[in-house]
């Protein structure tokens, strides 16, 4: 297919500053489709008519034209958490000629001085603020781009919960145009400062204290979990996840969740990773919501109800670990065929019968067993001794 819609990326500084080629384009145009905004940074002489997108936001306006010249304008760069993304989700890139403009990042790293590429950059546009909680260590930068006039103070909350309260604020407002400003603080003196609904905020953290171990590697500290028991110890967690192996943008369902440990590290693992949490149990909905959000992961996906129904109708997974419900009929079979070739399932078992049925499906199937004996010094008295946890029997198949 033909190249038939052109994207361009225009900034704060308008039509002025765009390129000779984008300028072409728009001059040549018979439909431009954008933001209120965007348009009306266009002059007032260019031909082309000018539609607006629909509210609520759709792509349908251009995939409806399909084949048919158009030019969709962009802030920025088109391809940078813009249209262009999406965009380019639907259409082959042959369909598309991208002209973009520098985006608010590059705006913002070339006021600040800071090296892009050492950067942390994550977007809150239509996305829940716990999701940077990860990227929060002391030394680090962060370039967030706002969804709206009440980021900044959401931020420095978040900084303060965090220990983080010493950190340096930057907003950065409508960048690379005549209405540029910068507000410059510390999250814990930041108040409700106006600030304008277009802006980035930089982050450079800094601890007041000694901040609470949340590293990227598996088998956090159980404190960290809110729970009610069912919760798989720290040591077995970090050799389940080993073997789960977690590669970026792959799906892991976590059966019998519990308080959602192991498909929250598996998340952990790389911001790309998802997972499904399927429980059954609706008291233990509360601490996955809870542990989600508190450990950055607020994309995990909850599932209420009991394998192997609940299974049906969910994306086919590339790793499935199975922490309580191998005994029930028809689980292990309904994840096995579920799980993608080449895909790897593991399950642990603590009861003679649940062991039973790994042993008997590892007969079936294939795969290693491995059986866990953690043991740790604990008070006996005035003494210590050692004391054993419940030993657990770990099956790892791969589906060929």
């Amino acid at each position: 297919m033909t190249c038939w819609l052109t994207l361009v990326g225009i900034g704060e500084d308008g039509y002025a500053g765009l390129g000779e080629a984008a300028r072409l384009s728009l001059e040549q145009a018979k439909l431009i489709i954008g933001s209120p905004r965007q348009l009306a940074l266009l002059p007032e002489q260019l031909r082309a008519e000018r539609e607006t997108w629909p509210s609520p936001f759709s792509l349908q306006p251009v995939l409806a034209r399909r084949g048919s010249e158009l030019c969709v304008l962009a802030s920025g760069d088109p391809m940078f958490y813009g249209v262009g993304a999406s965009l380019a989700r639907e259409l082959l890139p042959e369909e598309m000629h991208v002209l973009p403009a520098p985006s608010s990042v590059s705006l913002a790293a070339a006021r600040l001085g800071w090296v892009l590429q050492d950067v942390c950059v994550a977007s809150l546009v239509g996305r829940p603020l716990t999701q940077i909680t990860n990227e929060l260590a002391p030394g680090a930068r962060l370039l967030i781009l706002s969804n709206d006039q009440d980021s900044p103070s959401a931020v420095a909350e978040l900084l303060r919960q965090r220990g983080l309260g010493a950190s340096r604020l930057t907003v950065l407002e409508h960048l690379g145009g005549p209405a540029e400003r910068i507000l410059d603080g510390l999250a814990d003196d930041w108040g409700a400062v106006p600030v304008a609904a277009l802006n980035v905020v930089a982050i450079e953290c800094i601890a007041q204290a000694q901040l609470p171990s949340l590293p990227l590697t598996c088998g956090l500290a159980d404190e960290c979990y809110q729970h009610d028991g069912q919760l798989t110890k720290r040591d077995v967690r970090a050799v389940t996840l080993a073997r789960l192996a977690p590669l970026p943008g792959e799906l892991l369902w976590d059966v019998g969740a519990g308080c959602g440990s192991i498909g929250i590290e598996w998340m952990r693992a790389d911001s790309r990773c998802q997972a499904i949490a399927i429980e059954a149990n609706a008291c233990r909905h509360q601490h996955i919501l809870h542990n989600r959000d508190a450990l950055g992961v607020p994309g995990l996906q909850l599932v209420s109800g009991r394998a192997p129904e609940a299974l049906r109708g969910l994306q086919a997974p590339d790793a499935i670990f199975i922490g309580g419900g191998v005994t029930v009929e028809g689980v292990l079979d309904t994840c096995w065929a579920a799980l993608k070739p080449g895909g790897r399932l593991v399950a642990n078992a603590v009861t003679l019968q649940s062991e039973a049925a790994l042993v008997a499906w590892r007969a079936k199937v294939g795969g290693s067993l491995t059986r866990l004996s953690v043991v740790q010094a604990q008070p006996l008295g005035g003494f210590d001794t050692w004391r054993a946890a419940l030993p657990i029997t770990l099956l790892e198949s791969r589906k060929p």
